[in-house]
């Protein structure tokens, strides 16, 4: 409890009207009428901010958790062999037949630059080894680093099935669909997002069936910081502005068009660059008088 005898509505009121003074004086500076209000103040701001942030972490650890649960078979029916079923069978509600222990999901896991047939012995596969599955057509260029990467079908389909619908997974996305990114206002891919994405897929093939910030069997927090850490590089700013206008064009066309250059035999374009001649030819004039 803050205060037991507190009007709230006031102290919240007469505490933000101060809080400027707040910052720029010491509380023994105060009057003792002044510190009988500023100390239950300071106590609440501490109880909503610590009580906020209980709330949002609970509430980002249930959407993790329930994309997690939708994606385990999601994925393995966009893994499928078109047409046919898997051989030997993958259940949705059991992983411990998944990751390196079957074929199928081993052949996805294997680190890029890797050839799963080829007679490596035992490997420790750490978050920082990507696997081929993130890769466009799963094929990695050791002389194109950036080649296809973070561009596979598989992490296009799980990325609409988290954040625009479970429909547009097997075709285009419409304005009028609402998903996760529709109520939040969200109209381009953002670096988080696409690695958040990648790490859920990454799961979702492995053998493990709870998702653990600790787990070091498929160290998804040291994989997750690893594409943050590329995405975010400066020096990497080129390739990864492609990558995102690659996304955007894939996930949010809609919006994505709105954004894009003006085509240069449109009437439009035409429109404009008269406007722009015209001011060149009136700023001409006026320096030369």
């Amino acid at each position: 409890m803050v205060f037991m005898l507190c009007n709230y509505p006031s102290l919240l009121m007469n505490g933000i009207l101060r809080l400027e003074q707040m910052e720029d004086t010491p509380l023994e500076d105060f009057s003792a009428e002044s510190r009988t209000f500023i100390s239950p103040f300071a106590c609440l701001l501490m109880y909503l901010a610590e009580s906020n942030r209980n709330i949002i972490g609970r509430g980002a650890a249930g959407t993790r958790g329930d994309d997690t649960k939708t994606l385990k078979s999601a994925v393995l029916n966009w893994i499928s062999p078109k047409g046919k079923a898997i051989q030997p069978a993958l259940h949705w509600n059991s992983k411990i037949d998944c990751s390196f222990n079957h074929q199928l999901t081993r052949s996805l896991l294997c680190p890029a630059g890797l050839d799963w047939n080829d007679p490596y012995g035992e490997i420790l596969v750490c978050g920082d080894q990507w696997p081929i599955f993130l890769y466009a057509h799963h094929i990695y260029d050791p002389e194109d680093l950036w080649c296809g990467l973070l561009r596979s079908c598989l992490l296009v389909c799980a990325y609409k099935h988290v954040f625009t619908s479970l429909s547009s997974v097997n075709r285009e996305p419409k304005a009028t669909q609402s998903g996760n990114a529709h109520l939040h206002g969200m109209k381009s891919v953002t670096i988080a997002s696409i690695a958040y994405i990648a790490t859920q897929a990454r799961f979702a093939l492995s053998s493990s069936s709870v998702f653990l910030q600790t787990d070091t069997t498929t160290d998804s927090e040291t994989f997750y910081h690893s594409f943050l850490n590329l995405l975010e590089d400066p020096d990497e700013s080129k390739e990864v502005d492609e990558l995102l206008t690659w996304w955007n064009c894939q996930v949010f066309p809609t919006s994505f068009a709105a954004k894009r250059a003006i085509s240069v035999n449109s009437a439009l374009f035409k429109i404009q660059q008269k406007q722009v001649a015209l001011k060149q030819a009136t700023n001409l004039d006026t320096v030369s008088l």
